[in-house]
Protein backbone atom coordinates (compact mmCIF):
# COMPACT_ATOMS: atom_id res chain seq x y z
CA UNK A 1 0.00 0.00 0.00
CA UNK A 2 1.37 3.39 -0.95
CA UNK A 3 2.20 6.08 1.57
CA UNK A 4 -0.53 8.29 0.07
CA UNK A 5 -3.16 5.58 0.63
CA UNK A 6 -1.86 4.96 4.16
CA UNK A 7 -2.07 8.67 4.93
CA UNK A 8 -5.57 8.93 3.46
CA UNK A 9 -6.90 5.91 5.35
CA UNK A 10 -5.20 6.93 8.58
CA UNK A 11 -6.62 10.45 8.35
CA UNK A 12 -10.11 9.09 7.64
CA UNK A 13 -9.84 6.74 10.61
CA UNK A 14 -8.72 9.51 12.93
CA UNK A 15 -11.37 12.01 11.79
CA UNK A 16 -14.15 9.50 12.44
CA UNK A 17 -12.57 8.28 15.69
CA UNK A 18 -12.16 11.83 17.01
CA UNK A 19 -15.69 12.91 16.10
CA UNK A 20 -17.32 9.71 17.40
CA UNK A 21 -15.43 9.68 20.68
CA UNK A 22 -16.03 13.39 21.25
CA UNK A 23 -19.77 13.00 20.65
CA UNK A 24 -19.86 10.01 23.01
CA UNK A 25 -18.25 11.94 25.85
CA UNK A 26 -20.12 15.17 25.13
CA UNK A 27 -23.37 13.20 25.39
CA UNK A 28 -22.33 11.86 28.81
CA UNK A 29 -21.47 15.40 29.87
CA UNK A 30 -24.71 16.91 28.56
CA UNK A 31 -26.85 14.22 30.21
CA UNK A 32 -25.08 14.74 33.53
CA UNK A 33 -25.56 18.51 33.27
CA UNK A 34 -29.28 18.15 32.51
CA UNK A 35 -29.64 15.71 35.42
CA UNK A 36 -27.93 17.91 37.99
CA UNK A 37 -24.15 17.43 37.78
CA UNK A 38 -22.24 20.27 36.15
CA UNK A 39 -18.73 18.81 36.65
CA UNK A 40 -18.11 18.05 32.96
CA UNK A 41 -19.94 21.20 31.91
CA UNK A 42 -17.52 23.32 33.94
CA UNK A 43 -14.67 21.41 32.28
CA UNK A 44 -15.93 22.48 28.85
CA UNK A 45 -16.90 18.95 27.79
CA UNK A 46 -20.48 19.68 26.83
CA UNK A 47 -19.07 20.46 23.41
CA UNK A 48 -18.29 18.90 20.04
CA UNK A 49 -14.97 20.73 20.14
CA UNK A 50 -12.48 17.87 20.73
CA UNK A 51 -9.98 20.15 22.48
CA UNK A 52 -11.23 19.75 26.09
CA UNK A 53 -11.59 16.00 25.57
CA UNK A 54 -8.05 15.75 24.18
CA UNK A 55 -6.75 17.90 27.02
CA UNK A 56 -8.27 15.48 29.55
CA UNK A 57 -7.11 12.27 27.79
CA UNK A 58 -4.19 13.08 25.43
CA UNK A 59 -2.93 9.49 25.38
CA UNK A 60 -6.35 7.96 24.71
CA UNK A 61 -7.42 10.58 22.18
CA UNK A 62 -4.19 11.19 20.25
CA UNK A 63 -1.15 9.04 20.99
CA UNK A 64 -2.66 5.56 21.34
CA UNK A 65 -5.00 5.88 18.32
CA UNK A 66 -2.16 6.98 16.05
CA UNK A 67 0.29 4.37 17.35
CA UNK A 68 -2.28 1.57 17.12
CA UNK A 69 -3.06 2.50 13.51
CA UNK A 70 0.61 2.62 12.58
CA UNK A 71 1.21 -0.80 14.14
CA UNK A 72 -1.99 -2.61 13.23
CA UNK A 73 -3.95 -0.62 10.63
CA UNK A 74 -6.83 0.11 13.03
CA UNK A 75 -7.41 2.48 15.93
CA UNK A 76 -8.00 1.94 19.61
CA UNK A 77 -8.32 4.72 22.14
CA UNK A 78 -10.43 6.16 24.91
CA UNK A 79 -11.77 9.33 26.47
CA UNK A 80 -13.68 10.20 29.62
CA UNK A 81 -16.03 12.80 31.01
CA UNK A 82 -15.65 13.73 34.68
CA UNK A 83 -18.60 13.52 37.06
CA UNK A 84 -19.21 14.04 40.75
CA UNK A 85 -19.21 10.63 42.51
CA UNK A 86 -21.25 12.10 45.35
CA UNK A 87 -23.94 13.10 42.84
CA UNK A 88 -23.89 9.61 41.31
CA UNK A 89 -24.12 8.02 44.78
CA UNK A 90 -27.04 10.26 45.70
CA UNK A 91 -28.85 9.77 42.38
CA UNK A 92 -27.82 6.36 41.00
CA UNK A 93 -30.67 6.22 38.48
CA UNK A 94 -29.61 9.57 37.06
CA UNK A 95 -26.07 8.21 36.85
CA UNK A 96 -27.49 5.27 34.90
CA UNK A 97 -29.12 7.58 32.37
CA UNK A 98 -25.88 9.53 32.08
CA UNK A 99 -24.03 6.31 31.28
CA UNK A 100 -26.53 5.32 28.58
CA UNK A 101 -26.18 8.68 26.80
CA UNK A 102 -22.77 7.80 25.33
CA UNK A 103 -23.76 4.55 23.57
CA UNK A 104 -27.02 6.19 22.48
CA UNK A 105 -25.00 8.89 20.70
CA UNK A 106 -22.95 6.24 18.89
CA UNK A 107 -26.12 4.38 17.87
CA UNK A 108 -27.49 7.64 16.48
CA UNK A 109 -24.37 7.98 14.31
CA UNK A 110 -24.78 4.40 13.07
CA UNK A 111 -28.35 5.19 12.02
CA UNK A 112 -27.29 8.48 10.44
CA UNK A 113 -24.57 6.72 8.44
CA UNK A 114 -27.04 4.04 7.35
CA UNK A 115 -29.51 6.69 6.18
CA UNK A 116 -26.85 8.56 4.20
CA UNK A 117 -25.60 5.32 2.64
CA UNK A 118 -29.08 4.35 1.48
CA UNK A 119 -29.71 7.88 0.22
CA UNK A 120 -26.40 7.87 -1.65
CA UNK A 121 -27.25 4.58 -3.33
CA UNK A 122 -30.70 5.89 -4.31
CA UNK A 123 -29.23 8.93 -6.08
CA UNK A 124 -26.36 7.02 -7.74
CA UNK A 125 -23.63 8.45 -5.52
CA UNK A 126 -22.80 5.06 -3.99
CA UNK A 127 -23.23 1.45 -5.04
CA UNK A 128 -23.93 -1.76 -3.19
CA UNK A 129 -20.67 -3.67 -2.57
CA UNK A 130 -20.12 -7.29 -3.60
CA UNK A 131 -18.45 -8.00 -0.25
CA UNK A 132 -18.06 -5.96 2.89
CA UNK A 133 -15.62 -5.24 5.70
CA UNK A 134 -15.10 -2.89 8.62
CA UNK A 135 -13.92 -0.09 6.33
CA UNK A 136 -15.99 -1.11 3.30
CA UNK A 137 -19.69 -0.98 4.05
CA UNK A 138 -20.61 0.83 0.82
CA UNK A 139 -18.91 1.28 -2.53
CA UNK A 140 -18.38 4.51 -4.44
CA UNK A 141 -19.99 4.96 -7.84
CA UNK A 142 -17.15 7.26 -8.92
CA UNK A 143 -13.71 8.40 -7.78
CA UNK A 144 -13.22 11.66 -5.92
CA UNK A 145 -15.84 12.89 -3.46
CA UNK A 146 -18.05 9.75 -3.67
CA UNK A 147 -15.04 7.60 -2.75
CA UNK A 148 -14.07 9.87 0.15
CA UNK A 149 -17.66 9.88 1.41
CA UNK A 150 -17.92 6.08 1.10
CA UNK A 151 -14.82 5.59 3.25
CA UNK A 152 -15.94 8.07 5.91
CA UNK A 153 -19.49 6.67 6.08
CA UNK A 154 -18.24 3.08 6.17
CA UNK A 155 -16.00 3.96 9.10
CA UNK A 156 -18.75 5.96 10.80
CA UNK A 157 -21.14 3.01 10.53
CA UNK A 158 -18.65 0.38 11.71
CA UNK A 159 -16.72 2.31 14.35
CA UNK A 160 -19.83 3.68 16.02
CA UNK A 161 -21.45 0.25 16.03
CA UNK A 162 -18.27 -1.01 17.71
CA UNK A 163 -18.30 1.80 20.29
CA UNK A 164 -22.00 1.29 21.00
CA UNK A 165 -21.79 -2.49 21.41
CA UNK A 166 -18.53 -2.47 23.37
CA UNK A 167 -19.70 0.18 25.80
CA UNK A 168 -23.00 -1.64 26.35
CA UNK A 169 -21.29 -4.80 27.57
CA UNK A 170 -22.71 -5.26 31.09
CA UNK A 171 -19.37 -5.27 32.91
CA UNK A 172 -17.67 -2.43 34.80
CA UNK A 173 -16.22 0.02 34.01
CA UNK A 174 -18.17 0.05 30.72
CA UNK A 175 -21.38 2.04 30.36
CA UNK A 176 -23.52 -1.09 30.07
CA UNK A 177 -22.76 -2.01 33.66
CA UNK A 178 -24.91 0.97 34.70
CA UNK A 179 -28.03 -0.28 32.92
CA UNK A 180 -29.36 -2.18 35.99
CA UNK A 181 -29.39 1.12 37.90
CA UNK A 182 -32.46 2.10 35.88
CA UNK A 183 -34.51 -0.88 37.05
CA UNK A 184 -33.58 -1.63 40.66
CA UNK A 185 -34.59 0.12 43.87
CA UNK A 186 -32.72 3.18 45.12
CA UNK A 187 -31.13 1.28 48.02
CA UNK A 188 -30.03 -1.59 45.78
CA UNK A 189 -28.78 0.90 43.19
CA UNK A 190 -26.52 2.59 45.75
CA UNK A 191 -25.01 -0.76 46.78
CA UNK A 192 -24.61 -1.84 43.15
CA UNK A 193 -22.95 1.46 42.23
CA UNK A 194 -20.43 1.08 45.06
CA UNK A 195 -19.72 -2.49 43.93
CA UNK A 196 -19.02 -1.35 40.37
CA UNK A 197 -16.45 1.17 41.58
CA UNK A 198 -14.22 -1.54 43.08
CA UNK A 199 -10.85 -1.50 41.24
CA UNK A 200 -10.70 -5.30 41.28
CA UNK A 201 -14.17 -5.63 39.78
CA UNK A 202 -13.35 -3.07 37.09
CA UNK A 203 -10.14 -4.90 36.17
CA UNK A 204 -11.95 -8.24 35.88
CA UNK A 205 -14.64 -6.53 33.79
CA UNK A 206 -12.09 -5.20 31.31
CA UNK A 207 -10.48 -8.64 30.95
CA UNK A 208 -13.88 -10.26 30.34
CA UNK A 209 -14.90 -7.56 27.84
CA UNK A 210 -11.64 -7.86 25.90
CA UNK A 211 -12.00 -11.64 25.61
CA UNK A 212 -15.65 -11.84 24.57
CA UNK A 213 -16.02 -8.76 22.41
CA UNK A 214 -14.33 -10.07 19.27
CA UNK A 215 -16.59 -13.12 19.17
CA UNK A 216 -19.64 -10.95 19.72
CA UNK A 217 -18.95 -8.00 17.44
CA UNK A 218 -18.15 -9.62 14.08
CA UNK A 219 -21.48 -11.47 13.68
CA UNK A 220 -23.35 -8.39 14.93
CA UNK A 221 -21.48 -6.18 12.46
CA UNK A 222 -22.27 -8.48 9.55
CA UNK A 223 -25.90 -8.75 10.66
CA UNK A 224 -26.19 -4.95 10.85
CA UNK A 225 -24.79 -4.61 7.33
CA UNK A 226 -27.26 -7.19 6.03
CA UNK A 227 -30.07 -5.21 7.65
CA UNK A 228 -28.78 -2.26 5.66
CA UNK A 229 -28.94 -4.37 2.47
CA UNK A 230 -31.92 -6.55 3.23
CA UNK A 231 -32.05 -9.77 1.24
CA UNK A 232 -28.57 -9.68 -0.31
CA UNK A 233 -26.82 -11.97 2.17
CA UNK A 234 -23.47 -10.19 2.01
CA UNK A 235 -20.30 -11.69 3.49
CA UNK A 236 -16.93 -10.33 4.51
CA UNK A 237 -14.46 -10.02 1.65
CA UNK A 238 -11.06 -11.72 1.54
Amino acid sequence: MSNDVDLFNGTAWYVVFLFSTTLHEASHALAAFKLGDDTAYRGGQVSLDPTPHIRREPFGMVIIPIVSYMLGGWMIGWASAPYDPNWARAYPKRAGWMAMAGPAANLALVLAAAFLIRLGIAVGFFETPDSVGFTHVVGAAHEGIPYLASVLLSLMFSLNLLLCVFNLLPVPPLDGSSLPLLFISEDAAVRYWEFMRSPAVRMVGLVVAWNVFGQLFHPLHLHAINLLYTGLGLHYGP
